[in-house]
This record gives structure tokens, C-alpha cells and sequence, in this order.
């Protein structure tokens, strides 16, 4: 994508965002990486008539190649996280999500959008206004519900207890004060409560591990009790590569919260592709988060939803052909969204 464009395009989302005169706007980088997004949105804030000015952090110096959240860069640093403070809003191209530096910036009233996907995925899911009324009709039906339970025809059952921690919403936009987002993103979520997930989930062929960016290959059958992963195998006493993979992966962190169940919800944009992760590599896929009708569920922290655990280890991994009941009201069935008013156009 060509200077011209990726400016047209963030000037389209800090439209979206409300950015106006008056603001400021922060954008916060690290090292080389994605100078080119910075460059753009402050030329797209100055269009806007706001002022704005970037933040650039030194290189990420873990080498051990584990994707650990929670980890900002900004640790120890009070000065740079009191003038993120000080802004309107941030535009995160680092990633803060689960960090108590973000936590902190939100609290002073700063709004934050995350931005970290390739560029030309960021222009096919640009937000809409409709895409945001539907993840908010979800997030509606979500809030007075008190259990969910999840099934598939390959044996998943699991059942959270509801009604602890908050709902969340991701469209992609934020123009609202100390609330953040995810562009791209069109999905609504919530947590079980800390010991009350319990049942089985069997992660089928298709199906996503992220942060690894993979597809399931062979069937992973996990055993959850009182909102912890107890067990991780292959199905009916087969091998499974990708069980193996998870269970080492978790295991590494020598961290027991990482085996906690965390957020779990499902995606809404239609726009979206399960094969994303053949398209577009590079980002944190985003887009397979999104895709219509997929379920997922979480692994590790819950601290963005004011949960206590802060884990490192998390893993998010949507699901295919799942359905999803709330209060034993079907919300997903199959992996397509029944609610009328959560459809693309009504329907």
C-alpha cells in the first residue's frame, strides 16, 4: 500500500473515532517497526485539526520468542505513561492489551486503538457504523445473561457461569473516553467466572491457535474444571501434534494461571475470512478473531475484564461450526448467528 492510501485510510479511522480540534493525539511505536502507520496518523490527526506527536520505545529485548502479554515496554518509565496520559487519545502500534501501563492510560480518561494488522487487511475490514450496531446488540443480550454454554458436533460441551465480569465490545473504532479497540475487530465477549467454567471443548481440524497463527491439524480434547484446564490430549487416545504444541507452549511459561479459562464470546463481520491467516501474514490475526459466526474462547489473563489474573500465557482460539446458547437461547447455532438484529442487514 502506497503512502497516499494508508493515509486516506487512517484518516477514514480517526474519522470514524471523532477525532476533532482540540485533541491530541498520541501514537506510541517501537523501534522501526511500522514508522510508516505513525506517519499516517498524525498526518491524519493534523487533518483533523488536532495536534499529535509519536512516542517511539527502544526495540523489544525478550529473545526466549514467547508471545507474552502484559508486557508494554513502558514498565518503569512513569514520565512517557504520564504524557500517554495527558492525550485524547492513543494509537497503540506496539500492542499495550493486558499491560497495567494500558490500564492506567485508560483510567485517566484516554481513549486507545490498537493497530497492528497489514495494511491492506485494515482497508478491506475498515469499520462501519452498522457493524458497530450489531456488535452492540450482542453485547445487550450478553449483559443479562447468566450462563453460556457451547457445543459442536465434535463433542464440545462446556458451560460458563455468567454474570461476574462485564461484557466487552470490539468495531474497530473508538470515540468514546477511556475505551479501547482493535482495528480491525467485530466481536463482543465477556468471562466465566474464575471457577465457574467446567465441561469439555474439542478443538477441530480448521479451528485457530493464536498466537501461534496456525490451524488445527489433529483433534486437541480439553478437559476444563472449575474454570481451569485440567487436561490436554488428542481424541479417543490418537496423537495430536497440536495438543502436544498447546500443552507445551503453556507449560513453558511455569506459570499455573496459565491454564485458566479466560474471555470467550463470538465474531460478527461478515467481511471477515477464516483463511485470513493464508493472506495476510505478519499480523496478530485480527481478522480471524472476527469471522462471522465463529466462537471463541480464551486462555490465560482475565485482567481486562478486572479479573485478578495477570498471566503472560494467553492463547485466543476461534472456532468453526460451533453453537452458543445463552440462558439455553440459541445465539450461534452451527456457526451462524440466528439473532435477526445481529445478521448483516437485519435479516
Amino acid at each position: 500500500m502506497n503512502p497516499n492510501q494508508l493515509n486516506d485510510i487512517c484518516l477514514r479511522q480517526l474519522t470514524f473515532s471523532g477525532v476533532h480540534e482540540a485533541e491530541t493525539i498520541a501514537v506510541l511505536s517501537r523501534g522501526a517497526e511500522r514508522a510508516d502507520y505513525a506517519d499516517s496518523f498524525m498526518f491524519a490527526a493534523q487533518q483533523l485539526g488536532a495536534s499529535t506527536y509519536h512516542m517511539r520505545l527502544p526495540d523489544a529485548t525478550d529473545a526466549s520468542g514467547a508471545w507474552a502479554v502484559g508486557e508494554s515496554g513502558l514498565a518503569g518509565n512513569p514520565l512517557a505513561v504520564d504524557a500517554l496520559k495527558q492525550a485524547d487519545m492513543l494509537v497503540d502500534l506496539t500492542f499495550l492489551l493486558f499491560s497495567k501501563e494500558q490500564f492506567a492510560i485508560q483510567d485517566a480518561g484516554t481513549r486507545i486503538l490498537t493497530c497492528v494488522e497489514p495494511a491492506p487487511l485494515l482497508a478491506r475490514l475498515m469499520p462501519t457504523r452498522e457493524l458497530r450496531e450489531r456488535v452492540e446488540v450482542g453485547d445487550e443480550i450478553l449483559k443479562k445473561a447468566r450462563t453460556m454454554r457451547i457445543t459442536s458436533p465434535h463433542g464440545t460441551d462446556v458451560t460458563y457461569q455468567l454474570g461476574v465480569y462485564p461484557t466487552m465490545t470490539e468495531y474497530g473504532y473508538t470515540d468514546t473516553p477511556g475505551r479501547w479497540d482493535h482495528w480491525p475487530a467485530a466481536f463482543v465477549f465477556t468471562g466465566g467466572a474464575d471457577d465457574g467454567v467446567d465441561g469439555t471443548i474439542v478443538l477441530a481440524p480448521g479451528d485457530v491457535l493464536l498466537p501461534f497463527n496456525t490451524y488445527v491439524q489433529n483433534p486437541v480434547k480439553l478437559t476444563i474444571e472449575k474454570g481451569f484446564i485440567t487436561d490436554i490430549r488428542g481424541v479417543d487416545g490418537a496423537s495430536s501434534l497440536d495438543a502436544d504444541l498447546l500443552a507445551s507452549y503453556i507449560k513453558s511459561f511455569d506459570d499455573p494461571r496459565g491454564y485458566g479459562m479466560s474471555h470467550v464470546g463470538w465474531g460478527l463481520d461478515e467481511r471477515a475470512q477464516w483463511h485470513g491467516l493464508t493472506q495476510f501474514p505478519g499480523g496478530m490475526g485480527m481478522e480471524l478473531r472476527s469471522f462471522y459466526g465463529n466462537v471463541m474462547f480464551s486462555i490465560g489473563p482475565n485482567n481486562e475484564l478486572g479479573g485478578p489474573n495477570d498471566t503472560p500465557c494467553h492463547f485466543d482460539i476461534p472456532m468453526r461450526g460451533c453453537s452458543l446458547f445463552l440462558d439455553d437461547e440459541p445465539i450461534v447455532v452451527d456457526g451462524d448467528v440466528v439473532v435477526p438484529d445481529m445478521r448483516p442487514g437485519g435479516k
